[in-house]
Order: structure tokens, then C-alpha cells, then sequence
């Protein structure tokens, strides 16, 4: 299928034969032009369309209270959420669905009555559905820098003739033995690859008639379900030399099952030119993007469940939430006539949830032994290091310390062109102030903290302390300071990661990273480049 467009509407046929079995499909699109064609061209799944969004709550997830049916009857009378019946779930920016939506969603679709649209419209590749969904269905669609073309009709009368063969179609145990194998070879984990490789062929068999499964059948499926989660792409297995004498058996068994090596290069035709496969990995392993902690708020923020309290001046009360708490209730309290009794132990305040700004503060180690070593590397992966802050809209500060004392070269703010250019005039030699240096971070990080903002500070330096807080050169009481202040850091619950450029670890920096609570990197021959991962995986795990 070399045109991308009818490969997309062969997925979808093969979905519509068995949307629930096959859990759904994530779209990869911006809202456009070729999206419309896509959901103009989308099937009668023979389920109900129920449209989500990620700012649900659970009332109206599961369900929630019918004030007027319970006051008049003086029970109480629930409305259905809508998760309550089976349905085709259509979530919309589906990349920022949060952990608790995606669980409860993949409950559901656990269940094996329901499937999911998800529409994926994230801007960086790091933008992704949650893994708890993307394992749960079988397809990918990426639209991304496809032409506009016109709908395709899909054949609702074959679509209904297949969705009544397919409990006919059979399968045979080397017929799952071989994706089975192939999804190891791929380098997949997840068993539900191969399941949903298998149901994937025996749709492919229904649309064309066969009540067993073909050679074309495993084809489609490794590339269709396969290839979007291949981690590597491995080479022809090697003959045994016990068997080289032995004439070559030909691709396909009796039963016509091809053999690894032509669904492997089935699913490297279904890759697009150029794309690595640990590419394609990270739609499923990618890290955070940067946000800070989350928090709970009284006024602002993503809508969580209420909770009884007492009003204390600040937070809102949630008047829906408190009716739901007294309306059971006003039978017993005898209300009178037409008024409802609200006491004091029904009254609920609103909540949110916040996420916090995070700030990173780079401390740069400027001395002599640093500059005649590693300074160049540790600028080029600084530097890079502000650019992802500025993409995922974090603040970002810049501390240099060398001779006698430390510098706030760059206050926190999130203008990319002065963070690099004062890196650039950061100069290297002279001492190595390291206690002064940290008690400078974390004086910005306090103050972030008060703020309300998440820091982290991010510490390149050879270990080599040998300036005192009061300006003496007397390495054993450098190193003393530097310990102390590094207790008041990790008392002052300040995150903090330490990387070791030096040519050589050093044990002092190891008990100082100790000390701090903080993850210590050893990158004693690391590139720019080598910096930069070691410090992003630090930094978002």
C-alpha cells in the first residue's frame, strides 16, 4: 500500500469490522483540513458516539445526582455518566489526558465493551498519549504532511458481511506462534501487540472472503499494528551451520505462514523514509515535559473532587456538591415546605489542582580546573539544556561561580537570547567557590519557592572546592562549607542534580551529591551531547 491515504482507509476498515476487539485507534493530526476527511470517511462503529474532554470529573464521568428528581421524591435519583454505557469514546486532545482520566478510561476499555477515537494533536514529538491508552488499541494514523483528498466510501454493506464472518475465521497456532515471535524481534513488550495483530489479520481475512488466515492477512497486520511500535528493526536471522548443507526451504510453510523475515520487511516498507525505530519508541517511553509539581488550590486550576470542610474565608463552596450531600437527607430533618435543610457538616468547598512553574537554575562551575577541562562541554550542554526549558515555557537561571565568589549571571525569566549570550561571557579560571555558589542557588530557590514555583538546580562542577564562605583559601573548611550548605539545601527541599565533569569522579562530589539528596552523574568523557540526555533524563524522571 505505497499511498499513505489508502493505507489510512484500510485501517479504518479493518477497525469498523471489530472496533471493540481491536480497542481503537489514535489519530495524529492538527485540526484541518485532512482531519475532516478523515472523520467525514469514519464508519457506524454500531456503537454510540460519546465525546470526551481531559477536564471531566467523576460525576460526570460515572454519575451524578438529579437534584430535582431526588428533592421531589426524597431519595436519590442518579443521572448516568458517560462512562456508564458502552460506547465509541472520541477524546479530544488526547495528549494532554491526564494519568487518572487515562486509567479510568482504560478500565473501560478493559471491559471489552467500548473503544476510543483519540486525536492526538500535539505540536512536539514528546506530546503523546498516555502509555495506559496507546497499548489499548491496535492503530496509529499519523496525517501529518499528507495532501487533502476527497472521502472514500468504505462499503457499508461489506463492512457488515465481514463483521458477520468473522467469528468464522480460524486461526492456527503457528499463525500466532509467528506475530508472536515477530513482536519479539521487533522489540516489543507489550503482549497486546500480537493479540491485536492477530484479530487485525482475522478482520483482513473477513473483508476478502477467506475463513483462514493468508500470508497477505499477517502482512497487513505487522503493518499495521506492528510497526508503529517497533522498537528495532533486526536483520535476517543466520542459517545454523549444522543445516548449510541442507537445500534452502522456500518463504512460506505449507500452510502458507511467510517466514520472520518477510513480515519484518513488511513492517520496514509500512515505516516512513528515514525514521529511525527508537524514534518510534518514544511516542510510548517519552519523558515529562517539563511542568513543575502539582498542587492543590482554592480558586484556579483543573476542577478536582470536592471534599467536606468548613468555610474558612478563602476557598468557594461548591453548591452543587452540598445539595448532593443534604438531599438524601431531608426526609429525616423534616424541612419545611418548599426549603431544603443544609447543615454545616453538608457544606463542600471547591479544589483544584495547579500545576506549578518549574524553574531550572544552572550552576556553572567557571574555575581554572573546570575551564582547562570541561567548561566548553558543559556550555554547549547548557546551552542546549535552555533551549528545551524555553520550548516547554519553563524559567531558567544561570550562576557562575570562580575565584572568590559566586554570580547570578541570568535572573530567572525565560528570554532565551540573554540566557545565551551571558553564557557566552562566562569566563573561565581562577578559584573554586563551590560553598558560595550553592548557598547562592539556594537563596533563588527559596525565593522560587515562595512563589509558588517548582526549582531545581542543576550543578556542573569537577568537585574541587578550595574557597571558604568567608573568602579563605583553605580547601579542608571549602569543603566543610560546601557540605553544610548542601545540608541546608536538601533541608530546604530544593531538588538538586550533580554532575561530575571532571576527568575522574571525585569522592568528595559523590559524598557531596549525597548530601543534597541529588542524583550524581559521572560523565568523565561525555560529549556536549552526552550532557545534555544524562542531565534531561535526571531532570524529568
Amino acid at each position: 500500500m505505497p499511498d499513505p491515504w489508502t493505507q489510512v482507509w484500510h485501517t479504518l476498515r479493518l477497525f469498523a469490522v471489530d472496533p471493540v476487539g481491536l480497542g481503537g485507534l489514535v489519530l495524529r493530526a492538527r485540526a484541518g483540513p485532512a482531519r475532516d476527511t478523515f472523520m467525514a470517511a469514519m464508519p457506524d462503529l454500531g456503537l454510540p458516539k460519546q465525546r470526551l474532554h481531559g477536564s471531566l470529573s467523576d460525576a460526570e464521568l460515572f454519575a451524578s445526582m438529579d437534584f430535582a428528581a431526588t428533592l421531589s421524591c426524597a431519595r436519590p435519583v442518579y443521572r448516568p455518566g458517560l462512562l456508564t454505557k458502552p460506547s465509541a469514546y472520541h477524546l479530544s486532545m488526547a495528549e494532554r489526558c491526564t494519568a487518572e482520566l487515562a486509567a479510568k478510561l482504560a478500565a473501560q476499555l478493559d471491559a471489552g465493551q467500548s473503544c476510543l477515537v483519540a486525536f492526538d494533536e500535539g505540536a512536539d514529538p514528546d506530546e503523546t498519549l498516555p502509555l495506559a491508552l496507546s497499548d489499548r488499541v491496535a492503530f496509529w494514523i499519523d496525517l501529518t504532511g499528507l495532501r487533502i483528498t476527497e472521502p472514500r466510501d468504505l462499503g457499508t454493506d461489506e463492512l457488515m458481511s465481514a463483521r458477520a464472518a468473522l467469528p468464522m475465521v480460524q486461526t492456527s497456532a503457528e499463525d500466532i506462534s509467528t506475530l508472536v515471535q515477530l513482536s519479539t524481534r521487533l522489540g516489543i513488550a507489550s503482549l497486546r501487540a500480537p493479540y491485536f495483530a492477530l484479530r487485525a489479520a482475522r478482520c483482513n481475512a473477513a473483508l476478502n472472503g477467506r475463513l483462514s488466515l493468508s500470508i497477505e492477512d499477517l502482512e497487513i497486520a505487522a503493518m499495521l499494528v506492528l510497526s508503529h511500535r517497533a522498537t528495532c528493526l533486526p536483520t535476517s536471522e543466520p542459517e545454523p551451520e549444522e543445516q548449510a548443507a541442507e537445500p534452502p526451504e522456500p518463504s512460506t510453510s505449507s500452510k502458507g505462514t511467510p517466514d520472520q523475515d518477510v513480515l519484518v520487511e513488511a513492517v520496514r516498507m509500512a515505516l516512513p523514509d528515514g525514521i529511525l525505530p527508537s524514534a518510534l519508541a518514544q511516542r510510548t517511553t517519552a519523558t515529562g515535559t517539563g511542568a513543575g509539581d502539582s498542587r492543590i488550590a482554592r480558586q484556579r486550576g483543573r476542577p478536582i473532587a470536592p471534599r467536606r470542610r468548613r468555610p474558612d474565608g478563602r476557598s468557594r463552596v461548591d453548591l452543587i456538591a452540598t445539595l448532593r450531600m443534604a438531599a438524601p437527607w431531608q426526609k429525616l430533618r423534616r424541612a419545611a415546605q418548599g426549603r431544603i435543610s443544609v447543615l454545616p457538616s453538608d457544606i463542600c468547598l471547591k479544589r483544584f489542582e495547579a500545576q506549578t512553574e518549574r524553574l531550572l537554575i544552572f550552576l556553572v562551575d567557571a574555575s581554572g580546573s573546570a575551564a582547562r577541562t570541561r567548561l566548553n562541554e558543559a556550555k554547549g550542554a547548557v546551552e542546549h539544556l535552555l533551549a528545551r526549558a524555553y520550548s516547554h515555557r519553563d524559567h531558567v537561571a544561570l550562576i557562575g561561580f570562580r575565584n572568590s565568589s559566586a554570580d547570578v549571571l541570568l535572573p530567572p525569566n525565560r528570554s532565551l537570547v540573554l540566557a545565551k549570550r551571558r553564557l557566552a561571557a562566562l569566563p573561565g579560571g581562577g578559584a573554586t567557590p563551590l560553598a558560595d555558589g550553592l548557598h547562592c542557588a539556594g537563596l533563588m530557590a527559596g525565593s522560587a519557592l515562595k512563589r509558588g514555583m517548582t526549582p531545581t538546580v542543576i550543578l556542573l562542577t569537577d568537585g574541587r572546592a578550595n574557597v571558604a564562605l568567608d573568602g579563605q583559601r583553605d580547601r579542608k573548611k571549602a569543603a566543610e562549607d560546601a557540605e553544610l550548605t548542601a545540608d541546608w539545601l536538601r533541608a530546604s527541599k530544593v531538588r538538586s542534580v550533580v554532575l561530575d565533569t571532571a576527568i575522574r569522579p571525585q569522592k568528595p562530589l559523590q559524598s557531596l551529591a549525597q548530601r543534597l539528596g541529588a542524583d550524581h552523574i559521572v560523565l568523565p568523557r561525555s560529549s556536549a551531547a552526552g550532557m545534555t540526555q544524562a542531565i534531561e533524563t535526571a531532570v524529568n524522571t
